[in-house]
């Protein structure tokens, strides 16, 4: 085994078609360097050019999980000993060090999953955003002075570190979403065990690389790659036995309520971030411009990979004509490609072979369930391909933007994710028609509305069922320092980023100091004031 620190990437090979480093990658358990305990391995793959294989990882197994949780149950007491403003410091050198290599990571970022590079560089930004915002909060992890209802005695409460965290995050914002999860959990004083996603092992061993670099001590945050079905079961399958405190998840709803399954019944803290079919309603008043360019990047952009995708575009029946000739310009113009090689693109390719077979599966059901599909013909080829495509199709995982229209509140369409560039249609007879169109889905992550009325502005967002919801903006977009998550099929009510976080992260520890010197007991022996009888005739005040 070699220290973290103590060599580069190691290269594999450069022979790819662009001449990009093939990595050997490794796990990261307690500073170490470490291959997967039976020697089985995975690769990366570039989705736009799938030639173009990025690195060989470890496929983690069960005992590669358990010497990570041994790690991080090691270095536990030590580092939650440690002073929060110097757990703060060592995440601001996170951000510095990610502010210094920015440009590589967003290129790896780009390479990876196919993210256009100006979206890579905006995850990016949000893991630096967030490094910053937490290194001021090591100094105020604060607790509270609480006066005692008996003489002599101090009340006091403090923030407690939960424990050893397991950390599962999906790869379409591989650098944003596992900052926003552990950065919070070492800032409580945690420790973790990180399992990679699947499709973006290369950046994150590269960002857990960074992580060490900053002065983070061995164990404190242990790396695992691996697939979810195998290794991120095994994180899971700790929970029963009594190996992890407290699972962060984002992924899939039907994986996040198995997850909240094994935490329930262990009384382990869950944090869900799933699945959405974010509304976006537009209503006569709005500026209509503003509205087609909200919906479709919110449709199209990450080409529909973003749990905050706009999933049903309600239109108001008034200005659905206008609306929709706007639109489908914009639709039918989207230049599609790889950003590494082509500017101007407004969507990459899928994330991976996998996430484009189960979006044409998507694609399928939206036919099936009777919507009627206006635009889009499944995966790019070079003899099926949208005008504005650039590069050569058969290098990558393409698709089409699609659009289905007709749609009703219920078609299984109107009520299932389709995870990628795909946007379904309603259309509302008034207001009050389209708040309920908006909540009629089983989800409530993300939600927008276009309107110049103040007052339906005020009623959408105090009608809608969501944990977010943009007024004159779009569905997608998210601060370092504004709560994140949803509610119903969207999560289970936590919240990741901000200060809200932090009550994910660490419990209330309630102390009761006596400096009297003898037994005093809470409400028995507090003295009654009694009520004390005034001569005034209260009647002849009227």
């Amino acid at each position: 085994m070699v220290h973290v620190l103590e060599t580069g990437f190691e290269i594999l090979s450069t022979e790819n078609p662009h001449g990009k480093p093939m990595v050997k990658g490794y796990n990261i358990i307690n500073g170490q360097l470490t291959s997967s305990s039976d020697g089985a391995t995975f690769t990366s793959i570039n989705p736009a050019i799938l030639a173009d294989t990025l690195g060989e990882f470890p496929l983690s197994t069960k005992a590669d999980v358990n010497a990570a949780l041994d790690a991080a149950h090691a270095a536990f007491p030590g580092w939650a000993a440690t002073p929060a403003p110097t757990r703060g410091q060592i995440i601001g050198n996170m951000g510095r060090l990610l502010m210094e290599h920015k440009d590589a990571i967003v290129a790896l970022e780009t390479r990876e999953i196919g993210k256009t590079l100006k979206e890579s560089a905006g995850s990016v930004q949000e893991a630096i955003d967030t490094c910053h915002f937490f290194q001021s909060e090591g100094r105020r992890l604060y607790g509270q002075t609480v006066n005692s209802e008996l003489p002599d005695k101090e009340l006091f409460t403090y923030r407690r570190p939960l424990g050893v965290c397991g950390i599962i995050n999906a790869c379409n914002f591989p650098a944003a979403v596992p900052f926003w999860k552990m950065i919070p959990a070492i800032m409580c004083g945690n420790t973790c065990v990180w399992k990679s996603p699947q499709d973006a092992p290369l950046l994150s061993f590269a960002l857990a690389r960074i992580m060490h670099e900053s002065g983070l001590p061995d164990g404190v945050i242990n790396l695992v790659h691996g697939k979810g079905s195998t290794t991120g079961q095994y994180l899971v399958d700790a929970v029963d036995e009594g190996r992890v405190n407290k699972i962060s998840f984002t992924g899939s709803t039907a994986v996040g309520k198995m997850i909240g399954e094994v935490c329930g019944r262990n009384l382990v803290s869950a944090s869900l971030e799933l699945g959405g079919k974010n509304p976006l309603l537009v209503m006569p008043s709005a500026n209509i411009d503003n509205a087609v360019e909200g919906a479709y990047w919110g449709g199209f952009g990450t080409a529909g990979q973003r749990c905050t995708s706009l999933g049903n575009l309600i239109l108001h029946k008034d200005i659905y004509d206008e609306f929709m000739e706007k639109f489908m310009a914009k639709v039918k113009s989207t230049t599609i490609g790889d950003s590494l090689h082509q500017e101007g693109v407004l969507y990459g390719p899928m994330l991976s072979e996998k996430y484009a077979k189960d979006f044409l599966i998507g694609v399928e059901m939206c036919n099936a369930s009777g919507a009627r599909q206006i635009w889009g013909k499944g995966r790019i080829s070079n003899d099926n391909k949208p005008e504005n495509f650039l590069g050569d199709a058969t290098e990558g995982v393409f698709m089409w933007p699609h659009v289905f229209d007709n749609v009703t509140e219920g078609m299984e369409c109107f009520n299932e994710e389709v995870f990628g560039p795909a946007v379904t249609i309603c259309k509302a007879n008034d207001f009050e028609h389209g708040l309920h169109l908006a909540n009629a889905s089983p989800y409530g992550l993300s939600s927008a509305i276009y309107t110049n009325d103040r007052l339906e502005a005020y009623r959408f967002k105090i009608g809608i069922k969501a944990g977010m919801t943009g007024i004159n903006n779009s569905t997608t977009g998210a601060e370092a320092h504004l709560p994140f998550g949803g509610v119903k099929g969207s999560g289970n009510g936590t919240r990741e980023s901000g200060i809200w976080v932090i009550e994910a992260y660490s419990y209330w520890h309630a102390v009761n100091d006596e400096l009297s010197g003898k037994l005093q007991l809470a409400q028995m022996d507090v003295e009654e004031i009694e009520l004390v009888e005034a001569d005034v005739d209260y009647s002849a005040l009227g």
